[in-house]
């Protein structure tokens, strides 16, 4: 019996061996079929596809190309398809290379191809194919594939990464321009402007103000820096975030785009590039926010004793910072997109206000040679000269250092712009004398309006509130020079 009890065992450690033995032989046999396995398995041009459909966990698509070659959505032919995304997807198969291929497999089941994780469909005037996704290889990080051939293919290029798409992604976006030229902008809603563009104007002190609002035959001068930042932000908006692609009449009016709270026109010439030769276009976008909620901010009517009016104050301070629901429309398109918070308070920047010179004077001070002070009763006088292009500033002879005074009057900014006539005391006046033909002299006066504002007189128009230390400051800079 102990015999054969070893026999038996000796047996069995045989067959384990030559089980072994195969296994190993086999898997040699397979490590060198993947060597030599280098190859493209499809070559198929992009523009003779007709027909593109698939099917995984994000979901079931089909497109047909129609008689002009555009890429027609099967569910909805209104839907705005993007072809170049669709082309994106087919460009993978015009060299679809695997890094190696296993020959005449029985049982697909084994690569997750019985059950495939996305199925791709295309066809064109003559063939048709159909590509399975299986499994991903842990081991070779690429995905087993099948394209019916009897064989199947670990991929370089995952088609899955492009194939896991919804919908949305793959919707034709209104296209916002590259504003390299801006000739003109205009902008209504609460308030109607026109922003124009005008080099050497001479209706402003400083060469570098190129940007103007346009009040009957009056150009008044806007900050370029906030003028092209504000084009920045209508350049960078991300207009991906759709909630309808055929908008009716009733979806503009719940969005309140039939009447925009904001309509921003801007007048460009495009480049060569984007042309093959030059041409002004316009571009045209339009902000609404949910009628609703507009009205909620506002507050409703009531009326008075007398059966007037009475509109409450919009609300301001911590309410100001709630979350709005906004939306935008690119000129007449079908399109309406969801704004966020923030991107809707940059746009409603808009303003005369907002974009204007927040300093009260802005010239570069190499084009001031005199400086008039009133302070205190008292009046004193800085000049300078140019020497070898530099500015050498002088009071009574001495050369006092002027840098803190040059910093105080650029801290001269507005807290808040107002038509308020001062009824307090003067605190400061500064005259600045220019080399300027339409400019010679500039005048700024500063009144205490309370503890901690101060109202700003530019040339004699009442511009804006300033914060009273920026004055104190000011005043300051003023005593360290003619009190030495």
């Amino acid at each position: 019996m102990k015999r054969n009890k070893k026999i038996l065992i000796l047996c069995g450690i045989l067959v384990c061996v030559s089980l072994a033995v195969f296994g190993v032989n086999r898997y040699e046999k397979e490590k060198e079929r993947i060597k030599n396995s280098d190859e493209m398995i499809m070559e198929i041009d992009s523009e003779q596809v007709t027909l593109l459909s698939w099917e995984c966990d994000t979901g079931s698509f089909a497109f047909h190309r129609d008689e002009n070659g555009n890429w027609i959505y099967d569910e909805d032919g209104e839907f705005p398809v993007d072809g170049e995304k669709i082309k994106g997807l087919l460009a993978q198969f015009e060299q679809f290379g695997v890094s190696f291929m296993i020959e005449e497999v029985e049982d697909f089941g084994q690569y997750g191809l019985d059950e495939p994780v996305c199925t791709v469909r295309m066809e064109t005037a003559s063939e048709s194919y159909e590509i399975l996704l299986g499994n991903y290889s842990a081991m070779d990080s690429e995905r087993y594939v099948s394209i019916g051939d009897g064989n199947v293919y670990l991929v370089k290029t995952d088609p899955l990464d492009r194939f896991s798409v919804e919908i949305s992604d793959l919707i034709r976006h209104d296209e916002i321009p590259a504003f390299a030229d801006v000739t003109q902008m205009r902008f209504s809603g609460a308030d109607s402007e026109q922003i124009v563009y005008e080099e050497e104007s001479g209706a402003t002190y400083s060469s570098e103000d190129i940007y103007f609002v346009k009040r009957e035959e009056t150009l008044l001068p806007l900050d370029t820096y906030r003028v092209r930042a504000y084009l920045d932000v209508i350049g960078n908006l991300n207009l991906r975030d759709y909630v309808n692609y055929k908008a009716s009449e009733g979806d503009l009016a719940a969005c309140g785009l039939d009447t925009p709270e904001l309509s921003v026109m801007i007048d460009y010439v495009k480049t060569e590039e984007d042309t093959n030769g030059e041409g002004e276009e316009t571009f045209v976008l339009h902000i609404g926010r949910d009628p609703a909620e507009r009205e909620a901010e506002h507050g409703e009517n009531t009326e008075d004793d007398n059966g007037e009016p009475v509109y409450e104050e919009e609300n301001d301070g911590e309410a100001g910072e709630e979350e709005v629901t906004a939306y935008a429309r690119v000129g007449e398109s079908n399109i309406i997109y969801r704004l966020t918070t923030e991107q809707y308070r940059e746009l409603k920047e808009m303003t005369y206000d907002s974009l204007r010179h927040q300093e009260l004077f802005w010239a570069d001070f190499s084009d001031v040679y005199q400086i008039d002070i009133g302070l205190e009763g008292q009046n004193y006088t800085i000049t300078s000269e140019l020497k070898n292009d530099n500015r050498i500033w002088y009071y009574q002879e001495e050369e006092p250092d002027t840098a803190d005074l040059r910093s105080a009057i650029r801290g001269l900014r507005a807290v808040s712009f107002t038509d308020r006539t001062p009824d307090r005391k003067e605190e400061i006046s500064l005259t600045f004398s220019l080399d300027h033909e339409n400019f010679p002299e500039v005048r700024v006066q500063l009144y205490r309006y309370d503890g901690d504002t101060c109202i700003a007189v530019v040339d004699g128009k009442t511009e804006a509130f300033v914060e009273r230390a920026a004055v104190v400051d000011l005043m300051e800079a003023v005593n360290g020079i003619v009190l030495k």
